[in-house]
């Protein structure tokens, strides 16, 4: 038995009925080809990662829904070790690196150059790149910030980044 919130939860842009504007503008650009790198902000409990949710699946198809959550350890230079949990599928993985508190760009770092260095899993997919969901983006050092940065302009031919905010005010430009 699944829970309430989950059984009704909206699966699909077209299911979302609020803000219908930005459903069809994210929607045409799943369909272009040319997806971008995006930020999602606005206040807890807004539907920024449903919204995404949704994105993804126009995006690459069912195939997103197949999660699993496993737990990486990323070595600091000074040997401390750094547990982080990661839900991914083929097609995407979604890390919230603030849990690490100031060793967030070690994370950061490591991950995305991992995730830029290896192809698409499935060969059939409508895209050849990743995504990477950054949750609690705006909670990033600014270290953490800058190194995404140019991770995201050196990387862009195979990842695509979502950064998930409640604000945009503690975010670099």
């Amino acid at each position: 038995m699944s829970l309430w919130v989950n059984q009704y939860r909206p699966r699909s842009l077209d299911d979302l009925h609020y803000h219908q504007g930005l459903s069809a503008r994210l929607g045409s650009l799943t369909a272009s080809g040319d997806f971008p790198h995006m930020l999602f902000y606005g206040p807890s409990g807004a539907g920024k990662k449903t919204r995404i949710a949704c994105t993804l699946k126009e995006l690459f198809g069912p195939g997103v829904e197949k999660i699993k959550i496993d737990q990486r350890i990323f070595l600091t230079p000074s040997k401390r070790k750094l547990e982080v949990n990661l839900v991914q599928s083929n097609f995407h993985i979604e890390i919230t690196p603030s849990e690490t508190g100031n060793y967030d760009r070690i994370v950061i770092q490591e991950l995305l150059k991992e995730i830029a260095q290896t192809q698409q899993v499935d060969l059939n997919a409508k895209q050849r790149f990743k995504v990477v969901i950054i949750n609690e983006a705006d909670s990033l050092s600014r270290d953490a910030q800058a190194a995404l940065r140019r991770t995201m302009e050196k990387y862009m031919s195979n990842m695509r980044i979502i950064l998930c905010a409640n604000s945009t005010s503690r975010l670099l430009q």
